[in-house]
C-alpha cells in the first residue's frame, strides 16, 4: 500500500478549501492546507463580505434623505473613506483570524505558502521549494477578475480587488460590465458620492436575470443619477496629463474620469498550477472538468468552487465541499445540487431571484401563468423617495407549480433566502393562496395576487 504525507491536501484558503480541510481534519484524517494570499478567499477577503459593508455604508445618504419625511433634522454629514477601509480590514482579518482558529482546532496543518501539482499525488510547496504527496487533492483556488489584457490602457485600470483600497475615494468613476459586480459597485460609489457611470456592451444590465428586475433596476439606478450606457464598450484607455484617465468608447466618443473600473467576469485561477503534469483536464476557459462529484481527470484530484465555473457563489463552493466530505470519508456518495439556488443582488434595490426567469420558464413550458405587483414601498410614501417594488411569480399552468420568483426593493436578499426553501420543497400556486399574509409587509404580495397578471403560452405573452 503506497504511503502518503498527507491523507488530504487542499489547495486554497476559500470557503469551499477550508470547509473541506476543516471537516475531513475533525474526522481524524492528516490534512494540510495551503494559501498563497490571505484565508477567506475571495468571499471574505475581497468579495462578498466587504462589498456588503461597503453597500451598507452607501445606503446612508439615503437614509440621511428618508429620515427628515419621518420628522428626523439631519445634520451636517461627512464621509471618511479611509475610516470605512480601516474597519473593513479589522473585520476581515477577525474572519480570517476565524477560518485559521477553526482549521487549527480541527487539526489540519496551516501553510502559508503558493502550491502546485508536480503529479498525481504530488506538490510542491513554493516557499521552501519542498514536495509533499497526499492520497487525496483538492484543488479550491478560486478565481480572479478578468485583465481583459487585449484592451489598450488595461492596465490603467482597476478591478474588483482594488476597488476595496483605493487610496482616496474617486470623485468620478467609469466601470465596465454590466453583471452584479458592476451593478452592485455602480450603487456602491454613487451611494458615496462619486460620479458613476456604467458602460455595458449588451442591450440591458444582467443579462440571466428576469427581464423586469433588469428594467427595473437600470430605471431605479438612472433615476438616482447614475449613468448607463448600454450597447457601448470602451475602446482604450489612456491617462492625462492631470492624472485623471480618458475612455474612448465606440458610440458615446471620449469619457473622462478618475477611475476606471473593469469589471468584466471572473476566471478560474488555474495558470500555472501544474495541472497538466497531474493528468487534471481543462475547459477553453481554463475552468477544471469534474464529473457529477467533483472528480477531476485525474485520480485522487478533486475540485471545488469558482474554479470549475459551475456556478460562482460561496455556499455553492461549500455545499460541494461538504458533498466532496460525504462521498470520500462516510461513503454516501452525494453529488452536489445546483438546481434552484437562491441568489442576490446587492444592488440599490436589491435582487432576490430564485427559480427560472419568464423567458427561460417560456423556453421550458408550454403554458405559463404570470403574476406581477408593482408599488410604492410603504416607507416611501412619508420620505418621497418614488423608486418601486417589484414583485413576480412564475407558475407552471400545467400542475401550478412555482417555477420563479422574482424581487426588486429592498431586503430582496433576505426574501430570496426564503423562498428558496418554498421552492426546493415544490409548493404550488394553491400553497401561496391559502398562507396568511403579514400585514403590513412587501411581501404580503407574494400571497395576495390571486389573479394573473398575463399568462404565456408557446412563448407568447396572452391577456
Amino acid at each position: 500500500m503506497a504511503s502518503f504525507d498527507y491523507d488530504l491536501f487542499v489547495i486554497g484558503g476559500g470557503s469551499g478549501g477550508v470547509r473541506s480541510g476543516r471537516v475531513a481534519a475533525a474526522l481524524g484524517k492528516k490534512v494540510a492546507i495551503a494559501e498563497e494570499f490571505r484565508y477567506g478567499g475571495t468571499c471574505v477577503i475581497r468579495g462578498c463580505v466587504p462589498k456588503k459593508l461597503y453597500v451598507y455604508a452607501s445606503q446612508f445618504t439615503e437614509h440621511f434623505e428618508d429620515a427628515e419625511g419621518f420628522g428626523w433634522s439631519v445634520g451636517e454629514r461627512t464621509f471618511d473613506w479611509q475610516k470605512l477601509v480601516k474597519a473593513k480590514e479589522k473585520e476581515i482579518t477577525r474572519l480570517e483570524g476565524l477560518y485559521q482558529k477553526g482549521l487549527a482546532n480541527a487539526g489540519a496543518e496551516i501553510l502559508h505558502t503558493r502550491a502546485e501539482l508536480t503529479g498525481p499525488n504530488t506538490i510542491r510547496l513554493i516557499d521552501s521549494g519542498k514536495t509533499v504527496t497526499a492520497e487525496r487533492i483538492v484543488i479550491a483556488v478560486g478565481g480572479h477578475p478578468t485583465p481583459h489584457d487585449a484592451l489598450p490602457g488595461h492596465e490603467l485600470c482597476i478591478s474588483s480587488n482594488e476597488a476595496f483600497d483605493l487610496p482616496e475615494l474617486p470623485k468620478s468613476i467609469i466601470i465596465a460590465g454590466g453583471g452584479y459586480i458592476a451593478v452592485e459597485f455602480a450603487n456602491i460609489f454613487h451611494g458615496l458620492g462619486v460620479e458613476t457611470t456604467l458602460i455595458y456592451r449588451g442591450k440591458e444590465i444582467l443579462s440571466r436575470f428576469d427581464q423586469d428586475m433588469r428594467r427595473g433596476l437600470h430605471a431605479a439606478m438612472e433615476q438616482k443619477g447614475i449613468r448607463i450606457l448600454c450597447e457601448d464598450l470602451i475602446q482604450s484607455v489612456t491617462k492625462n496629463a492631470d492624472g485623471r484617465l480618458t475612455a474612448e468608447t465606440m458610440k458615446h466618443g471620449a469619457l473622462v474620469a478618475d477611475q476606471v473600473m473593469l469589471a468584466l467576469g471572473r476566471v478560474p485561477n488555474t495558470k500555472g498550477l501544474g495541472l497538466e503534469a497531474a493528468g487534471v483536464a481543462v475547459n477553453e476557459r481554463g475552468a477544471i472538468i469534474v464529473d457529477a462529484f467533483s472528480r477531476t481527470s485525474a485520480p485522487g484530484i478533486y475540485a471545488l468552487g469558482d474554479v470549475t465555473d459551475r456556478v460562482q457563489l460561496t455556499p455553492v463552493a461549500i455545499h460541494e465541499a461538504m458533498c466532496f466530505i460525504e462521498t470520500e470519508y462516510k461513503g454516501n456518495p452525494t453529488s452536489p445540487d445546483h438546481d434552484l439556488i437562491a441568489t442576490a443582488v446587492f444592488s440599490q434595490p436589491e435582487i432576490g431571484t430564485v427559480g427560472l426567469s419568464e423567458e427561460a420558464a417560456a423556453k421550458k413550458f408550454q403554458d405559463l401563468e404570470i403574476y406581477r405587483a408593482e408599488f410604492r414601498p410603504m416607507k416611501a410614501t412619508l420620505s418621497g423617495r418614488s423608486e418601486k417594488t417589484i414583485m413576480k411569480l412564475i407558475v407552471n399552468a400545467a400542475d401550478r407549480k412555482v417555477v420563479g420568483v422574482h424581487i426588486l426593493g429592498h431586503e430582496a436578499g433576505e426574501m430570496a433566502q426564503l423562498l428558496g426553501i418554498t421552492l426546493k420543497a415544490g409548493c404550488t400556486k394553491d400553497d401561496f393562496d391559502r398562507t396568511m399574509a403579514v400585514h403590513p409587509t412587501a411581501t404580503e404580495e407574494l400571497v395576495t395576487m390571486y389573479n394573473p397578471t398575463y399568462r404565456v403560452k408557446n412563448g407568447e405573452k396572452v391577456g
